[in-house]
C-alpha cells in the first residue's frame, strides 16, 4: 500500500509514524511524496492560499484518481466536509494538544516587554494572543519548525507561537512556555494525526487497526461543534474535548481577528449523550453570535 504524505520533517515523521505501525499488524506499504498548494506558496499567509484545506485536497486528489492508497495528515488541517468516497479510517492516539511560546530569552508570555512581537501563521493564536495582550505585535510566521527556529535566533522575533505535539513527534525538547487552554484553547482536532483512506477498501480496513476511540470520540466532537459554526480552519475558532470519567469537557469559543470581542462555552457533559450535547453547545455558540464573528472574519480575510 502508497502512504502519501507532504514532504516536511514533521509529516514524514508521521507518515513514518503509521508505517510502523501497519508493519506491526504485518502490513507493507511504501511512502510517496506529494507537494501541496500549502507548500508551494511560502511567502503568503495560509489564508490567503486560494481553496479550503490548502495541505489536504492535493492529497485527496491523488486518492481519487488511485494513486495513493493512505494519506496521513495532522488532523486540524482536515475540513469538516469531506468527499464521500473517503474515510477517516483511523485517528491515532492523541499527542500534546497545547500551544507552546518559544523565546529567545526564555521568557513567559507575562514577562515579555511592552510591544514584542511575536509569530504565529494562525487567526486563532492571533486573535488570542491580542485578547491577552493587546500590546503584543503580531507578524505572519510560514516555513517549517528549523526555519521558525532560526528567525527567532536571529531576532525576527522575540517569540514565536508553536504546536507542542509537532515538537513531540520531532523529539525536540526546547525551552518553551506551555500555554493554559482555558486562556489559549486549542484549535479543534489540534494534536492528532488521522489516516484517511478510501473508503471500503483493503487500506481502509487494515488501518482502522490503528484507531484510539478516544481520541477518535474527542476529536469528533470538536469537529461536530466548529462543524455547525461553519468558516473552515482559518478563523479564529477553537474546541477542545477531554474525557473526564463519566464525561466529556467541551471548551470552545469563537473571536474576533482582533480579540476584542468572543464568545465561548465551556461545559461537562454526559458521555452517553455526548454528541447531541456537542451540537447543543455548537448551537450555543451560534445563539451567541458565533456566526456573526465568523462571518465578519471569512469577509475580512477574503479581502471583500
Amino acid at each position: 500500500m502508497i502512504i502519501g504524505t507532504r514532504g516536511s520533517a514533521l509529516a514524514l515523521a508521521q507518515a513514518d509514524q503509521v508505517a510502523a505501525m501497519l508493519k506491526q499488524h504485518g502490513f507493507d506499504t511504501e511512502r510517496k511524496i506529494i507537494k501541496t498548494s500549502g507548500d508551494s506558496f511560502t511567502d503568503r499567509p495560509l489564508h490567503q492560499i486560494p481553496g479550503v484545506g490548502a495541505f489536504v485536497r492535493e492529497l485527496d486528489d491523488r486518492m481519487l484518481d488511485g494513486e495513493i492508497d493512505i494519506a496521513v495528515h495532522s488532523m486540524k488541517d482536515i475540513p469538516t466536509e469531506r468527499p464521500d468516497e473517503l474515510a477517516i479510517a483511523a485517528v491515532l492516539k492523541r499527542d500534546s494538544p497545547l500551544d507552546v511560546l518559544l523565546t529567545r530569552d526564555g521568557s513567559t508570555l507575562d514577562e515579555m516587554p511592552q510591544g514584542a512581537t511575536i509569530g504565529t501563521t494562525s487567526m486563532r493564536r492571533q486573535a488570542q494572543l491580542l485578547r491577552y495582550r493587546p500590546d503584543l505585535v503580531i507578524k505572519d510566521l510560514r516555513g517549517n519548525i528549523d526555519t521558525r527556529r532560526r528567525k527567532v535566533a536571529e531576532g525576527q522575533y522575540d517569540g514565536i507561537l508553536l504546536a507542542e505535539a509537532g515538537l513531540q513527534r520531532m523529539g525536540w525538547e526546547l525551552d518553551v512556555h506551555r500555554l493554559d487552554p482555558d486562556h489559549f484553547c486549542p484549535s479543534a482536532n489540534q494534536g492528532t494525526i488521522v489516516v484517511v483512506t478510501p473508503e471500503g477498501t483493503e487500506a481502509h480496513r487494515a488501518t482502522a487497526l490503528l484507531d484510539h476511540p478516544q481520541s477518535n470520540l474527542e476529536t469528533k466532537l470538536e469537529r461536530i461543534v466548529i462543524g455547525i459554526l461553519g468558516g473552515g480552519c482559518l478563523v479564529p475558532i477553537a474546541a477542545f474535548a477531554t474525557t473526564e470519567g463519566n464525561g466529556v469537557r467541551i471548551r470552545a469559543e469563537v473571536l474576533s481577528l482582533d480579540g476584542d470581542r468572543y464568545v465561548k462555552v465551556d461545559e461537562v457533559v454526559p458521555l452517553d449523550n455526548c454528541e447531541v450535547e456537542a451540537r447543543r453547545l455548537g448551537h450555543l455558540l451560534v445563539d451567541r453570535g458565533g456566526r456573526e464573528l465568523v462571518e465578519e472574519a471569512v469577509e475580512k480575510l477574503s479581502g471583500i
